[in-house]
Order: structure tokens, then C-alpha cells, then sequence
């Protein structure tokens, strides 16, 4: 039996260019759960994390032809798509009066069910405090934190993808960290930008 070799980034985008909707599709698994992980972080809704992933693959689609990879890898690119997405949603702020008036969660008799729901509004919970330090930091330090305290995109491939240079890069992301530890918590005690991890990418 033979093995099937795993297309790279660049393969799967060339045919993506052309139009291939099947090598989208394969693109869309290899990538939706990290630019999920990435919406999430920025947003602090699952709900909202989910329509700026969509808006990240609708926009990727429709800009298939200025895609930039980086060392051969979409994903900083697409972090930044959904980085945009994302500014859309502020700018609405239809986003943000949902969260508002979001009536409390029903308890379900379903334990499990009930276990997940709960898990959720606790990584909301945090992260609206993550969010609460990270949206008091300039957007240029918001933008690099998200991608590289976050997301995990190196230094070189963050300032590729952001048309800066590395020193730049890290000077950002030096300037929106607390001093002390890389754990160490806020002035208010709580989640700091970065140390939180919702889901394995």
C-alpha cells in the first residue's frame, strides 16, 4: 500500500489559485481550528470565533490570487485575514451588544452537555480579562501579541507577514508584556496575555 505524501502549503495554494475547490477544502482542515483558537483570543466568544473563521476562509477564497506565504505556510497570512475579520466585527459592534445582552445559559440535564457549557463561559470569562489589558495596548502591540504570544508565529514569519522588520516585531510584543515573568499576572490579579490556551491547534 502506498503512502500518501501530505501536499505543502505552496502545492495546495497553487491549485487553490486555479480554482480548486477540493485543495480549499483540505487547506480549511489543515487550518480552521488554529485561526479559531486565534478569533477566539482576540474576540473572547466562541460564538463570534466561529463567524470571523468563516469571514477568514470567505475573504482567503476571494483573495486566493494575493495570498502571501511565509516560508511556505499560510497560516500567518491567514491569522492576519482573521486579525481583520475581526476589526470588522468591533467597528459593527453589533458583536459586542449581543454579548451584552446575552440572556444567562439554561442549566441542562444533560451532565456532559452541561460540563462543556460550562468549560465555555469559563475560557469567555478569562478571556475577558486577557482582553480587558490587551484592547489598552496600541493596535500595533495588540496585532503582534495576538500572532506571536497567541498563535505561535515566529518573530521572522510575523514581520514577513506584517511587511516589518523582526527587530520591530519584538520590540512590540517586548513593549505589551508586564514586567517580571512571562507568567506573571496583571496589576488586577487576573489572566495576563500570555497564558491562555483554549484549544490545542
Amino acid at each position: 500500500m502506498r503512502h500518501q505524501v501530505r501536499p505543502s502549503d505552496e502545492e495546495l495554494w497553487s491549485s487553490i489559485a486555479a480554482g480548486d475547490e477540493a485543495a480549499f477544502g483540505r487547506l480549511f482542515d489543515r487550518y480552521s481550528r488554529p485561526v479559531y483558537n486565534h478569533a477566539f483570543r482576540l474576540t473572547g466568544s466562541w460564538s463570534t470565533a466561529e463567524d470571523v473563521t468563516q469571514a477568514t476562509f470567505l475573504v482567503a477564497w476571494r483573495r486566493r490570487h494575493d495570498a502571501r506565504l511565509v516560508d511556505g505556510s499560510a497560516l500567518p497570512w491567514l491569522l492576519v485575514v482573521a486579525t481583520n475579520s475581526v476589526r470588522s466585527e468591533w467597528r459593527s459592534g453589533r458583536r459586542w451588544l449581543a454579548l451584552l445582552r446575552r440572556l444567562p445559559v439554561e442549566r441542562y440535564a444533560d451532565g456532559d452537555l452541561a460540563d462543556e457549557v460550562s468549560a465555555r463561559l469559563d475560557d469567555e470569562r478569562r478571556m475577558t480579562e486577557v482582553l480587558s489589558v490587551v484592547r489598552g495596548l496600541p493596535p500595533a502591540e495588540r496585532e503582534a501579541v495576538a500572532l506571536c504570544l497567541w498563535s505561535g508565529v515566529s518573530y521572522p514569519n510575523a514581520a514577513a507577514v506584517l511587511g516589518i522588520s523582526e527587530v520591530a516585531v519584538r520590540s512590540r510584543v517586548s513593549r505589551a508584556q508586564p514586567p517580571g515573568p512571562p507568567t506573571a499576572r496583571g496589576a488586577s490579579g487576573g489572566e495576563t496575555v500570555n497564558n491562555i490556551e483554549p484549544f490545542s491547534s
